[in-house]
């Protein structure tokens, strides 16, 4: 456990980095978080320790040795917990945590293909503004029937996701898998990726 994780509610608009050192507290091990955690997660803020539970949970725990927090791993690296009045919460090691893109990194050309080989179409993410969170987008002539039906006007990034808007508002989301290959979310029969060119 001794290390950088991050905790974060469901939909990951609140985020907090804490430390697990090895140093010994009068309640158990102690437990640095970074500033600003209180202000999303206001049970941090009197959080000091952290000792091994019952069936290696991980607890959270105050100067008195009250539990703030119980987290159980629910698959390798993931813990979850549930805090009453806030539902639940997420911690997972900082280096798994998928590094935030930024509109910047993602604009230019990309191939949208399908089965993960064959191009159906070449698209252009601008950075020009198209409606509030989003940015225009181009698809080139000669694109597939299922692109030109769904036919994207503009993008945004949403969670992590890259989410391209259909010109009647549908939308088609992907994520990052590989460097610089994003599939399509959830996966269909067919595998639809974008592949920077």
């Amino acid at each position: 456990m001794l290390g950088t994780w991050e905790i974060s509610n469901s939909d990951r608009d609140r985020t907090c980095i804490v430390t697990f050192k090895a140093d010994t507290v009068p309640s158990g091990f102690k437990l640095e978080f970074d500033r600003g955690c209180a202000t999303g997660m206001p049970f941090t803020k009197d959080a000091v320790a952290w000792i091994v539970g019952s069936n290696d949970s991980i607890r959270m725990i105050d100067a008195k040795g009250t539990i703030l927090l119980e987290l159980t791993e629910v698959e390798a690296g993931m813990y979850e917990a549930e805090r009453r009045g806030e539902g639940i919460v997420f911690m997972q090691a900082a280096s798994a945590v998928p590094a935030q893109r930024t509109t910047e990194q993602l604009v230019g050309e990309w191939a949208v293909t399908r089965g993960g080989t064959r191009t159906i179409c070449l698209v252009t993410l601008s950075n020009t503004a198209a409606g509030q969170d989003a940015f225009a987008l181009t698809i080139k002539p000669g694109c597939d029937p299922l692109i030109t039906r769904f036919n994207p006007t503009s993008w945004r990034i949403d969670q992590n996701e890259l989410v391209f808007v259909g010109v009647k508002g549908d939308t088609w989301r992907f994520e990052e898998r590989e460097q610089s290959t994003w599939h399509r979310v959830p996966q269909r029969t067919q595998l639809i990726t974008l592949v920077r060119k």
